[in-house]
C-alpha cells in the first residue's frame, strides 16, 4: 500500500467513475453515459498501473490485451440480441478464471506470505474457479447445448456437500502449509463445485444463477485486490459483488421464491410429473380475426417475451401500437422482471425500437386493472403469463408472480408452436376459451397484423 499519492488519487478518480457508472446504469436516460464513464475509469486505471511501473511483463500483458481485443470486438459486434445473456455468462466466467489464475501465479511466486495474503489467495482461487465453471454451465444451458431443465445427479446433494467440505479443508490446509500442490487441488475442487452448484438450476431460474455468479466474480476480484495489494481492485470487486448480490435478491423476489429454494429446490423435487396427454383443444385464429379484435378494442396490453427478441419483431410491434393509438386505443407494454433471458432484456429490446419508456408497465401497475383490458397480446412470452405459477402448487414455477392475463377480456397468444417455454412447463392459458392462438414467426405475424389493422 505504498503507492505514490498521484497513483492513489488516480485510483480514487477511477473508483468514482465506477460508482457514477452504476448510478447512470440505473436509468435508461443515463445508461449510455454510465457505460462510457465506467469504461473511462477502467482506462484510467490501466494507464495508471502502467505509468506507475508496477506492471511486470508489460509486453506480454499488452499482447494478451491485443488478443482479447481482436477476439472480443468482433464477437461483441456480431452477437445477436438474444445471445447477450450467454455472452454475459461467458465474460463473467472469464473474469472469475482470470482472478483465480492471478492469485495462483502470485502464490507460486510467494508461497509463504502473510496470513492475510494466504487467506485472500485461497478465497480468490476457490471463488474464481466456482464462478468460471458455473458460468460455463449456464452458458451451455442458455445456448441450449445441454438441457435447460434441472439436472439431478444420483446423491447430488451429498456430493455437493462433500465437495464443499473438501474445499474448505483444502483451503485451511493451504493456509497452514503454503502448499502449491494443495492450492491446485483447491482450484480443481472449485471447478467441480461450480458445476454441481449450477446443474440443478433450470429453466427460468438460470438468469438468477448468472447474477449470483457475477457477484461471486466480484468477490474473487476483491480478494485478488488483497493478493496484489491493489486498492482499486478491492473497490471495483466489492462494487461488482455488492451490485450482483442486490440484483440476485431482487430477481429472487421477482420470482416470488427464496434464493435457497431457487438454487436447491430441485434437490427436493419429486420426479417430474409427466404432462398429461389429455385431449385439450386450442382455438387458432387468422390475422384478420385478430385485426378485428384489436381494431375495435379500447385498451390493449402487449406482453413481450423471448420470442419477440428472437424474431426481432420489436419494430413491427411498435408500428402496430402506433396505428392502434392513432385509432384512439390505449396501448401499454407489460414488462415482467424476468422476461427474456436476463433482467432488463425487454426494456432494452423495446428501447431499441423507440418505444416510449412511460408506456412500459410493471406487474404491480398492470395486474390490479387487468380485468378491464380488452385484449392482451402475448408475443413470444410463455412462463410469465402461465396461470400455473399462481394456481398449481405442483408446478415448478409455482409462486412466481405473473401477469394475470387470463383475467383480461380476451387474449391473443402469438407463438411458433405449442412447445413449452424456457421453463419447460405446459401453459393452461393456451387452452383457455378466451385465448386465440396466432401461430407463426412473431415479426411476420406482427407485420401482417399491422397491414390488416389498417384495413379494419
Amino acid at each position: 500500500m505504498s503507492s505514490p499519492t498521484w497513483v492513489q488519487l488516480a485510483y480514487l478518480v477511477a473508483a468514482l467513475c465506477f460508482v457514477l457508472a452504476l448510478k447512470g446504469l440505473s436509468t435508461p436516460k443515463y445508461a449510455r453515459a454510465g457505460n462510457l464513464l465506467g469504461a473511462a475509469g477502467m482506462a484510467l486505471a490501466v494507464v495508471t498501473a502502467y505509468a506507475h511501473g508496477a506492471v511486470h511483463n508489460g509486453l506480454l500483458i499488452l499482447l494478451a490485451v491485443a488478443a482479447g481485443v481482436v477476439v472480443g470486438i468482433p464477437a461483441a459486434r456480431s452477437v445477436k440480441m438474444t445471445a447477450i445473456p450467454q455472452m454475459v455468462a461467458l465474460f463473467n466466467g472469464v473474469g472469475g478464471a482470470a482472478a483465480a489464475l492471478v492469485a495462483l501465479t502470485e502464490f507460486l511466486a510467494v508461497p509463504h506470505g502473510s496470513v492475510l495474503f494466504q487467506v485472500a489467495t485461497v478465497l480468490t482461487v476457490l471463488i474464481g474457479s466456482v464462478s468460471f465453471s458455473g458460468s460455463v454451465v449456464t452458458f451451455l444451458k442458455l445456448q441450449e447445448i445441454m438441457t435447460t431443465r434441472p439436472v439431478l445427479l444420483p446423491a447430488g446433494r451429498f456430493l455437493g456437500i462433500g465437495v464443499a467440505a473438501a474445499s474448505a479443508l483444502l483451503a485451511l490446509a493451504v493456509v497452514l502449509t503454503g502448499s502449491s500442490a494443495l492450492l491446485v487441488l483447491l482450484a480443481v475442487a472449485g471447478l467441480v463445485l461450480g458445476v454441481l452448484f449450477v446443474l440443478p438450476v433450470g429453466g427460468a431460474d438460470v438468469p438468477i444463477a448468472i447474477s449470483l455468479l457475477n457477484a461471486f466474480t466480484g468477490l474473487a476480484v476483491a480478494a485478488s485486490g488483497y493478493v496484489l495489494a491493489n486498492t482499486l481492485l478491492i473497490v471495483a470487486g466489492t462494487l461488482v459483488g455488492a451490485s450482483g448480490t442486490i440484483l440476485t435478491r431482487l430477481m429472487a423476489q421477482a420470482m416470488g421464491r427464496p434464493l435457497t429454494n431457487i438454487l436447491f429446490g430441485a434437490f427436493q423435487a419429486t420426479a417430474a410429473t409427466a404432462v398429461t396427454d389429455e385431449q385439450r383443444t386450442v382455438r387458432a385464429g387468422t390475422v384478420e380475426d385478430v385485426a378485428i379484435l384489436l381494431g375495435y378494442a379500447h385498451s390493449v396490453l402487449v406482453v413481450p417475451g423471448y420470442g419477440l427478441a428472437v424474431a426481432q419483431g420489436q419494430h413491427a410491434a411498435r408500428e402496430l401500437a402506433q396505428v392502434l393509438e392513432q385509432r384512439g386505443i390505449t396501448v401499454h407494454y407489460g414488462i415482467h422482471p424476468v422476461a427474456g433471458r436476463m433482467p432488463g432484456h425487454m426494456n432494452v429490446l423495446l428501447a431499441e425500437a423507440d418505444v416510449p419508456y412511460e408506456h412500459l408497465k410493471e406487474l404491480d401497475d398492470v395486474n390490479p386493472g387487468i380485468g378491464s383490458v380488452d385484449v392482451v397480446l402475448v408475443v413470444g412470452a410463455n412462463d410469465v403469463v402461465n396461470p400455473g405459477a399462481r394456481d398449481e402448487p405442483s408446478s415448478p414455477i409455482y409462486g412466481m408472480p405473473i401477469f394475470d392475463v387470463d383475467r383480461a377480456k380476451a387474449v391473443v397468444f402469438m407463438k411458433r408452436s405449442m412447445r413449452p417455454g424456457f421453463a419447460g412447463v405446459d401453459n393452461s392459458l393456451l387452452y383457455n376459451p378466451k385465448t386465440t392462438m396466432l401461430f407463426g414467426d412473431a415479426k411476420e405475424s406482427l407485420t401482417k397484423l399491422l397491414a390488416a389493422v389498417k384495413h379494419v
